[in-house]
């Protein structure tokens, strides 16, 4: 069990403790400059915290080096040995640790089976896509053999359609592993994907934890709302109270009696073909309608956008 006691990611930031579940996936969302390197950093060994301790197993971990502990780290840069093929990085943290020869060619084989490098054992790095550069980057943190596995943002430097594949061959490859695994990510859209249990961190704080449905269903707090929200969620502000909502819980026809109704000014529109964005203002503030399919709802004209009440989220404001 790997978990956070009291701790504070830096020295102006508040405090938290946050247990990660073991022999599972822990999404953390946050945006830039949320913290989360900082966070993979400190698990690893790599950086030390403001106050507090990590804990593994119940011992104190907050001192050890990151030789010391049973961490692998992989992120977003493709960390491999430029002069090595895939077989000898893939050897090497068996070689560090003095693996039998015969079980170390096992265990090769077994996680080049699983990444789709079988072919490709004898070519050097720069030979490789980035996707494959990656899949070897993983390997090398599994071969390791360690009980964490912290992964920092380790697809964001792929292009869309590679990231989506290798996100799914990554929660195939690790959900039945007996690895706790804490992914870092700025997509929500990741929490759903791989996540077991997701972690929201915002100012170098966390704002929520839980399984990934319950905290998108049953926000705590507009940072909340806001994380996992893409784009960013739309506000309103009226009589002491923030109302937000999701983009992609807008839409342009009334389905229930009580939905709630914005009116909204349309800028601009945009598609993808399979979704439609309409930026628009709604009471002198920007707003998002995330719409699915083609819409033809032409700029500079005003319409009625609906979203359920129960999508429409509500918190009390500072008052002074």
């Amino acid at each position: 069990m790997l978990e956070f006691s009291d701790l504070a990611l830096t020295h102006t930031t508040a405090a938290f403790s946050h247990r990660f579940a073991a022999s599972a996936i822990t999404v953390v969302v946050g945006r830039n400059a949320s913290g989360k390197s900082r966070l993979a950093r400190i698990i690893a060994g790599l950086e030390s915290p403001a106050q507090g301790r990590v804990l593994h197993h119940g011992i104190d971990i907050t001192r050890h080096s990151p030789g010391q502990r049973s961490v692998a780290l992989v992120t977003q840069a493709f960390v491999n040995y430029p002069h090595w093929t895939v077989r000898q990085n893939l050897a090497s943290p068996l070689t560090a640790a003095r693996t039998d020869a015969a079980a170390a060619a096992a265990r090769i084989d077994e996680i080049a089976t699983a990444l789709g490098l079988s072919g490709l054992l004898e070519r050097l790095p720069d030979s490789l896509s980035g996707g494959q550069q990656q899949r070897l980057a993983i390997g090398r943190a599994l071969a390791k053999g360690a009980e964490v596995l912290v992964m920092d943002e380790p697809l964001v430097n792929l292009d869309y359609k590679l990231r989506e594949s290798l996100t799914s061959e990554l929660r195939r490859l690790l959900k039945d592993s007996a690895l706790t695994v804490i992914y870092t990510t700025s997509d929500p859209r990741d929490a759903f994907a791989l996540g077991d249990e997701l972690l929201l961190l915002a100012d170098s704080a966390a704002v929520q934890s839980g399984p990934p449905l319950h905290v998108y269903e049953q926000p705590q707090s507009p940072a909340a709302v806001d994380l996992m929200s893409d784009p960013g969620a739309n506000s309103q502000q009226t009589d002491g109270r923030l109302r937000l909502v999701r983009p992609e819980h807008l839409y342009l026809q009334r389905a229930a009696t009580d939905d709630q109704e914005f009116c909204a000014h349309i800028l601009s529109r945009e598609t993808n073909g399979s979704e439609t964005f309409l930026h628009c203002e709604v009471e002198g503030a920007h707003w998002v309608a995330r719409l699915d399919g083609l819409v033809q709802v032409q700029p500079q004209t005003t319409v009625s956008l609906y979203a359920a009440a129960a999508s429409v989220f509500e918190f009390e404001t500072a008052v002074g």
